[in-house]
């Protein structure tokens, strides 16, 4: 979450007059960027992680546990700790031993909800392994400091969401649902982090939308889940908003559980790497060939099995946050036939991506999307600031949005030196991978983002999956691999990602062959190992439809047999021996690289499947998808134990499901 803007924000009456102008100055202050960043060279190397907690408060006496909202008040108690702004001090024995002396203490940030804190480490990381094994301690120090500043009964938990959000008395302090912010019925507005940016996003987007947003997730149908299912929490009576007509509408589908307001997506946390690139060039390549993995990963890290107190029949957040900011309105959504919008939208602005913008010659027109929609008079604009035609491509789909928190201030002249409007564009596009140019008046670079994955309860877990990451851009960088399949099929992935227990049951589309030419040889422990060549590919002629095919996550991660596709950790492998790493380290990264590859051949579960077998193990658990509070004060004060003990003897291997 970046530096939040005070100001007088304008309701979207208001906000949708001077959505062009605001979009125009946008695009002048991108070109700005690009004139002055394009020729950015030998920019650092450099990565950073960002990981997000769910502050809860245990209620022992009546065994219930409830989001606490006092991220103000924790992030107060953070800001003004002297000991922890002066340097940050050193981690305890909490992995492999002695104390080990950090530099920068890590910095924590508000979130969308009450009830969340972000937290970064203190200054990026670099690119040399050493710095690869710091994460893991780091992790747990942010950790352990959030935990510091917190009240006895309070806890930073890493699960995706609070299994029982949007039901009665899950709060503390607790308010009356509803609001004039969100009108949800499930929710009140004071879940919302009060800053005026978040209530105000939440009322536009319901108020572009012309109704309140909605979330259907298929139902969990177990042994006696009454069915059809009709969610028992939603009142089909109520009458205090307008928008209460969309439950009579059609709004809540049967056997789905429903959802009505933007807290049950934006109160997700998740895991996210950004990327410094030495250049634009580089940055762009990252951004095109990491692309494709973004619903592998997705699936890996699944972690969300429970919404408002039932079981769900999907293991994922994505599409869940996609439409509790879905601002498309009838027209836009293909419901209506367009006369005051100008286009119909085929995707929510929090989606997959739907460009590609390297200037790779492997690139074939084939992978772009034929349907894409663009603002032409916007990518004219950019076209003639003498930007090339797949990035402008880029920025004139984004901007095909509309601003949705517009202050009053900002309007009053544009000032070049500033990239306001721009990022009120750019950072309410949330897609899977999101491409930063640099800030004006900074040193930093262009960045690429990583967004998909979802958190994991262990810090052990949050560490390896972001080390994968970056060894996985570096072999890219290093072997100049090539993942391109078309962006529909990346789509399509992120959608199979859903399904429950996607890594073990589901096929993905993925590219056969990453190199221009490759040869395999058998490793001692008989699987292959990937040699990459140094020549670079030709652009490809043959049909499009022969460069990729369907395959289990295990394929994509540990490789096929019989000389097929290599396999994503082989490939780490190979960069790993190429860069000579010592044997110690190249040991502690072992350790991270085989939970990815346990957890991609289904020797250790993924955390929904944990949460989910846990739930239905529960002696309370009636086989009727309905997950009480005795159950979630359970499930939360296991996952608070394993991340306690968490490198202890005896560690709690039943979170990986080893049997």
């Amino acid at each position: 979450m970046g530096l939040l803007a005070i100001g007088t924000p304008l309701e979207w009456p208001e906000a949708k007059k001077v959505a062009s102008h605001v979009r125009s100055w946008g695009i002048e202050q991108l070109l700005a960027i690009w004139r002055n960043a394009k020729g950015k060279e030998r920019d650092a190397l450099l990565w950073g992680d960002e990981v997000e907690y769910l502050v809860v408060c245990y209620d022992d006496e009546h065994h219930k546990v409830r989001l606490s909202l006092r991220q103000a008040d924790i992030l107060q108690a953070l800001a003004t700790d002297e000991k922890l702004l002066r340097q940050g001090g050193g981690v305890p024995d909490l992995q492999r031993g002695a104390a080990k002396e950090l530099d920068t203490a890590p910095v924590f940030h508000p979130e969308f909800g009450r009830f969340m804190l972000e937290a970064t480490p203190g200054k990026p990381w670099g690119i040399g392994f050493k710095d690869l094994l710091d994460v893991e301690p780091n992790m747990k120090w942010r950790r352990k400091i959030a935990k510091d500043h917190m009240a006895k009964t309070e806890y930073p938990i890493t699960l995706t969401t609070f299994p029982r959000l949007g039901t009665q008395d899950c709060t503390v302090p607790s308010f009356p649902v509803s609001g004039p912010k969100l009108r949800s019925q499930f929710v009140p507005d004071e879940i919302a982090n009060p800053h005026i940016r978040f209530p105000t996003l939440a009322a536009n987007i319901r108020a572009r939308r012309g109704r309140k947003v909605e979330i259907n997730v298929p139902v969990f149908r177990d042994e006696k889940t009454p069915w059809p299912f009709k969610d028992p929490s939603v009142n089909y009576n109520l009458h205090q908003w307008p928008e209460d007509d969309d439950v009579r509408n059609g709004a809540a589908k049967e056997n789905h559980i429903y959802m009505d307001a933007m807290a049950f997506g934006m109160g997700s946390c998740c895991l996210q790497i950004t990327f410094q690139a030495k250049n634009i060039e580089e940055g762009r390549k990252m951004y095109d060939q990491l692309s494709p993995l973004g619903p592998i990963l997705l699936a890996l890290t699944a972690a969300t099995p429970v919404y408002k107190g039932f079981l769900a029949d999907t293991d994922v957040r994505w599409n869940q946050i996609s439409r509790a900011v879905d601002d498309r309105t009838p027209e836009e959504l293909g419901e209506k036939p367009l006369k005051n919008d100008r286009w119909r939208l085929p995707k929510s602005r929090y989606a997959s991506n739907s460009t590609y913008i390297s200037q790779d010659s492997r690139l074939r027109k084939e992978y772009l999307d034929p349907n894409l929609v663009i603002d032409t008079d916007l990518k004219q604009r950019l076209l003639d600031g003498g930007m090339d035609d797949l990035l402008a491509t880029h920025f004139a789909h984004l901007f095909i949005r509309d601003p949705i928190v517009v202050f009053a201030e900002d309007l009053k002249e544009l000032d070049l030196q500033k990239a306001d409007h721009f990022e009120n564009l750019q950072s309410t596009n949330w897609q899977h991978m999101r491409f930063k140019p640099p800030p004006p008046g900074s040193d930093t670079g262009w960045r690429v983002e990583f967004r998909p994955m979802e958190i994991q309860i262990t810090d052990f877990e949050n560490a390896a999956f972001s080390i994968f990451i970056v060894l996985i851009t570096r072999a890219i960088l290093s072997f100049d691999l090539n993942f391109y399949i078309p962006i529909a099929r990346v789509s399509e992935n992120m959608e199979t990602a859903h399904a429950r227990d996607a890594v073990s049951t589901e096929k993905f589309w993925f590219r056969k062959n990453p190199f221009s030419s490759r040869s395999v040889r058998s490793t001692p422990n008989g699987t292959s190992s990937a040699t990459p060549s140094n020549s670079r590919p030709p652009s490809p002629f043959g049909p499009v439809e022969d460069e990729y095919t369907q395959m289990s996550i295990n394929e994509v991660v540990n490789g096929q047999t019989d000389s097929g596709f290599p396999g994503l950790i082989p490939l780490v492998e190979s960069y790993l021996n190429s860069m000579n790493v010592d044997v110690e380290t190249r040991c502690e990264l072992a350790r991270y690289l085989d939970l990815i590859r346990k957890r991609a051949d289904g020797t250790y579960w993924t955390t929904a499947k944990w949460i989910r077998e846990f739930v239905r193990g529960h002696k309370r658990y009636m086989m009727d998808s309905v997950v009480d509070d005795v159950i979630t004060y359970d499930l939360v004060q296991a996952a608070e134990r394993i991340t306690r003990e968490e490198g202890r003897d005896g560690f709690g291997w039943e979170l990986f499901g080893k049997r």
